[in-house]
């Protein structure tokens, strides 16, 4: 095992072992113990007690963060000629067709949204591959394929993310940035944990908010306790 350093033990010696932290509590130690060069991204991981494998307990969304995620969401608009100038005023960094469809056909996959219309969907199917693996193939549940497509744009410039549970059962998402105040990440956190407790399946038994984690790049996590969030 690779040694601590002298940050890393400090970090530490501030958790208590065995504790179950309340969401404030959490979200102001998370700022303490985060001590990076860089400004870290804070995430949650959610065990859900959930089987990904059946259909009816699938737990797939998204949620608008208030404080946004602190990250510069890059947004790529597939649309056709009449929707480019509505894409690009709603903050698009990326708007065109045909010649992105080509360059994502050469593996160009330097985005992290993609919005798209029903129209064009077809013209995607094909890329399945090249976008699949990397989260990035738009999708009507997420509000990502619509004929809105400013109002998509601007949600997810916004602080809007997707989450879906994985195979394991856990949702993972990023919540926001060390550098924010405590109030903020406990308010981005509580969003996310507040939508998915909206979305129990009705197939799910027994406890359904299983484990709870917080966390910053490269810090160690923080285990919430499920009943105050």
């Amino acid at each position: 095992m690779a040694k601590l350093t002298k940050k890393q033990k400090e970090a530490h010696s501030k958790i208590e072992k065995d504790k179950l932290y309340s969401l404030v509590e959490a979200s102001a130690l998370i700022k303490e113990i985060t001590n990076t060069k860089f400004d870290a991204s804070v995430d949650l991981a959610v065990r859900l007690g959930v089987d990904p494998r059946k259909a009816n307990q699938m737990v797939r969304g998204v949620v608008t963060l208030p404080h946004g995620t602190g990250k510069d969401v890059k947004v790529l608009a597939l649309v056709t000629p009449d929707k480019e100038a509505e894409a690009l005023e709603a903050g698009a960094d990326y708007v065109g067709l045909d010649e992105y469809l080509e360059k994502i056909k050469n593996g160009w996959t330097d985005v992290d949204v993609i919005i798209t219309m029903p129209s064009v969907m077809g013209k995607l199917g094909p890329l399945g591959r090249v976008l699949g693996p990397r989260g990035l193939m738009p999708n009507p549940k997420t509000g990502t394929v619509t004929m809105d497509v400013a109002k998509a744009v601007s949600e997810v410039k916004a602080g809007k993310i997707d989450f879906k549970v994985d195979k394991t059962g856990i949702v993972h998402a990023a919540i926001g940035k060390a550098s924010f105040s405590s109030d903020k990440i406990e308010e981005n956190a509580k969003e996310l944990l507040d939508t998915l407790n909206k979305m129990k399946p009705t197939a799910s038994k027994g406890v359904y908010m299983k484990s709870v984690f917080m966390s910053s790049t490269m810090s160690p996590s923080l285990q919430l306790d499920p009943k105050s969030v």
